[in-house]
Parts: structure tokens; C-alpha cells; sequence
């Protein structure tokens, strides 16, 4: 398990960027944080240190961006409205496991049941106003 404390969101986007090179194509990352926790500063990070030059917006209401400017996508899902597998189906969701890409995933409990095994699980906890106690863990290399 790799833990970080971060103390600015400028912070939590290097501390992602430093993590992205040892992330491969097909890793599945669960992301547990409640509102304002920074997991989509998280998210701007990955997409820095994979080299993606696409602008990294939150998915609320679009469910899912895609970032495929540069070598390995990332595809940043947002399943915070989603509460079960039929609406999980309607998102698309299934479609992106096999693919070229990397997934993160906000709100990853609301679908803990169709997650696969092998997943990295990301947590994000509020130490303070700015500070943030950050965890990543499985995949047997976290």
C-alpha cells in the first residue's frame, strides 16, 4: 500500500502524476472520497503524467470523459447518480473493461459489486481543510 499525505491540490496533482508511469493499460482504479476531497485533481494528475493534453473536467453530468490525447487513454467516470447495475449498463460502463485504457472511477462504491477483482483502490480523506490522507492499494503491485 502506498500512502501520501497531500497539503494543496497542487500537491495531490504531482503526487498523481508521480504514480501514472506505473499504471498500465487495462488498470481499473476505484476512487473513494466524498465531495471536495480532490478526485478530480487526482484525475488531472493521472492525465499529466500519462502525457494526456486533454482538458480534465469533472463527469458529473456526462458520466464519463474520455482523455485520449496521448498514449494510453484514461477514461474518468463519475458514478455518483448510478445506484445499480441497470443504470451501470446504460452508462457504458461494460464496454470500457477490456479496453486500451485506464479507468478511474469517482464514486466507485456505488458499483463495488460490478467492480473486478484485481482493481486498485484509491482513498482520499479530508485531514483538514487543505490536507488530504491519500491511499492506494491493490492490484498485487500497491
Amino acid at each position: 500500500m502506498i500512502e501520501y499525505i497531500s497539503h494543496s491540490t497542487k500537491e495531490t496533482e504531482a503526487f498523481a502524476a508521480s504514480l501514472a508511469p506505473r499504471l498500465h493499460a487495462g488498470d481499473i482504479l476505484a476512487c473513494r472520497g466524498g465531495m471536495g476531497m480532490g478526485k478530480t485533481a487526482f484525475a488531472r494528475g493521472l492525465a499529466q503524467g500519462l502525457g494526456l493534453r486533454d482538458q480534465v473536467s469533472s463527469p458529473t453530468f456526462a458520466l464519463i470523459q474520455e482523455y485520449t490525447d496521448g498514449n494510453i487513454p484514461l477514461y474518468h467516470f463519475d458514478m455518483y447518480r448510478i445506484s445499480g447495475l441497470e443504470e451501470l449498463y446504460s452508462t457504458g460502463f461494460f464496454d470500457y473493461l477490456d479496453g486500451d485504457g485506464i479507468l478511474y472511477i469517482e464514486w466507485s462504491e456505488n458499483i463495488q459489486d460490478a467492480l473486478p477483482w484485481d482493481h486498485l483502490t484509491l482513498n482520499i480523506q479530508r485531514i483538514d481543510e487543505d490536507s488530504r490522507y491519500i491511499t492506494l492499494e491493490g492490484g498485487g503491485r500497491f
